[in-house]
Parts: structure tokens; C-alpha cells; sequence
């Protein structure tokens, strides 16, 4: 799903970055000064409000997923950036929205026309406790196949 992205964000002025741990915080908020030292000591380099639980559950689906994540502000951590504010932050997120949809669109076309594999595809084979020939027949009839 990556390299779907990535084939066409940087003709619409998205840098990708390979990588990262992203925080999921309860929202909408601010992180204080200490939460944000927090994040960043535990190796994170996003925190946003969005990600969860979509791409956990994604995975149970046996969906590939990856996340676009576009910066809106540098949290109050950095000392050479302005501390950030709401309407900063929206700002950015409406700049952001328009860039995100153009790269969104280029993937869809993408992923339509190459349907690449991905090993999210049979994420469950090797995550059940109970394995489908041991399920109930009616069980087994509804449980995701690859």
C-alpha cells in the first residue's frame, strides 16, 4: 500500500516517510509540554487523533491499510516553531485535505488497476486460536477467506 502512495504523492508536494511510530490520543486536544517530551522519549514521530482503531481493525479484516499522515503542526516540543494553536492547526488541515485527496484518488486508481498482494490479506491464518477446520460449519462459512 506503500508504494502505491508513494508513486504519486511527491507530484502533489507530499514527502513520504518510510518508518516512524505513530500515538493515537484521545481528541480533540493539545498535548501539554510534558505529554509531548513524553511521546517523543518513546520513540513516536506522530501524534494524531485518527489512526486507531481503523488500522487494527483493518487488520482483522485482513485488509492492507497504511496511513497518510500529514503534519498539521510540530506540537509544542519544538523550539524554533510556533506553538500551535486551533486555527493553525486547521489551516494546515485544509491545506493538507486537498494534497491528501489528490494522492488518495492516484492511489485508488493504482490499486484498481494493480490490486498488488499484501501479507494483510491473510493476517488471520496464523492469529486464530481455534484454526477454521476445528469451527463450526457455520462458523467456518462466514469466516474471511483469502
Amino acid at each position: 500500500m506503500r508504494s502505491v502512495l508513494e508513486a504519486d504523492a511527491s507530484g502533489h508536494g507530499v514527502s513520504l516517510h518510510e518508518g516512524g511510530t505513530y500515538v493515537c490520543i484521545e481528541g480533540p486536544q493539545f498535548s501539554s509540554l510534558a505529554e509531548s517530551h513524553w511521546y517523543r522519549s518513546m520513540g513516536a514521530g506522530v501524534i494524531g487523533m485518527t489512526n486507531m482503531p481503523e488500522a487494527k481493525l483493518a487488520r482483522e479484516a485482513q485488509i492492507a491499510y497504511t496511513t497518510l499522515a500529514m503534519v498539521t503542526d510540530f506540537d509544542c516540543w519544538h523550539p524554533r516553531e510556533a506553538h500551535v494553536n486551533a486555527n493553525m492547526a486547521l489551516a494546515n488541515l485544509l491545506k493538507n485535505a486537498g494534497r491528501a485527496q489528490q494522492v488518495v484518488a492516484e492511489a485508488i486508481r493504482l490499486l484498481g488497476a494493480e490490486q498488488p498482494a499484501s501479507e494483510a490479506h491473510t493476517a488471520l491464518h496464523n492469529a486464530l486460536v481455534t484454526q477454521p477446520d476445528a469451527m463450526a460449519p457455520e462458523v467456518r462459512a462466514v469466516w474471511p477467506r483469502s
